[in-house]
């Protein structure tokens, strides 16, 4: 796999070619390091704090089919509240469409049923959203969705220190095909650290995403760096590949010893 393959993939799902490394606001990058980013290529957005919109809203009028944009309720996994939060976001951005709309956090006990999954169907049949997706821990329930469910995106905890889906959801991916988005690539940082028990070297940011994305059903994974800085270097260390195997191997046992 070429540097070019490792950093760009066609999604059907989503009927666009993205950069695969996606960029999320969630730690605080500026406006000026937003920009940069769409500048250098990067074309998953994840929408997560008011201070992107600008940029994306800059983005969307020079080329709108180039940018795949990622959204979705805060809260609330209720019909009226997902419908009233998808055309606020449509308003917001000034686009007529979003991307990919998704729930967050469907844990065990999250409030997804069969009414919830209709509106989004419906919002999709608007032309509103074009793809449904989910952001969600709970593994076999991942699993049962990626086989039989209206869901073209799920987004997963996904990294060196919790591979499971990898055993619990990727072989359940082939019935439909949807799209991954792996995020939490650094575990909350703690695969940045060393660890206790372990003499080796601890990962880089950059291993972390090459290690996501060094397997193939994955088919992005979410940055949040704080600064344009973290991005670059995230970025010109992604571009070297997949992690070579001795490594892989090593910060495979690492992630082992982080999780303990």
């Amino acid at each position: 796999m070429n540097g070019l393959d490792f950093l760009h993939r066609d999604v059907p799902k989503l009927g666009k070619r993205v950069h695969r490394l996606g960029l999320a606001g969630t730690h605080g990058i500026d406006d000026a390091g937003m920009r940069s980013a769409i500048d250098q290529g990067m074309n998953y957005l994840y929408w997560t704090r008011p201070s992107m919109a600008p940029a994306l809203r800059d983005a969307i009028r020079r080329d709108r089919e180039r940018l795949v944009i990622a959204t979705g309720p805060a809260i609330g996994h209720f019909r009226l509240t997902i419908r009233r939060a998808a055309e606020k976001a449509l308003r917001t951005l000034g686009t007529d469409y979003i991307d990919v709309f998704q729930l967050s956090w469907a844990g065990v006990m999250s409030a997804i049923n069969a009414r919830t999954l209709e509106e989004m169907r419906r919002l999709k049949e608007e032309g509103k959203i074009r793809a449904i997706g989910i952001s969600i821990h709970d593994r076999p329930r991942a699993a049962r969705l990626a086989e039989d469910s209206p869901i073209d995106l799920f987004m997963l905890r996904y990294n060196a220190a919790h591979p499971g889906a990898e055993a619990e959801v990727f072989p359940h991916l082939a019935r439909r095909n949807p799209a991954v988005v792996a995020y939490t690539a650094t575990s909350w940082r703690k695969l940045l650290r060393p660890t206790r028990g372990w003499s080796g070297p601890p990962m880089t940011a950059g291993e972390c995403y090459r290690f996501c994305l060094g397997n193939p059903h994955v088919d992005v994974v979410l940055t949040a760096p704080a600064s344009r800085a973290e991005l670059d270097a995230n970025l010109a260390e992604l571009a070297r590949g997949p992690l070579e195997p001795d490594r892989l191997a090593q910060v495979r046992e690492f992630g082992r010893a982080v999780h303990g």
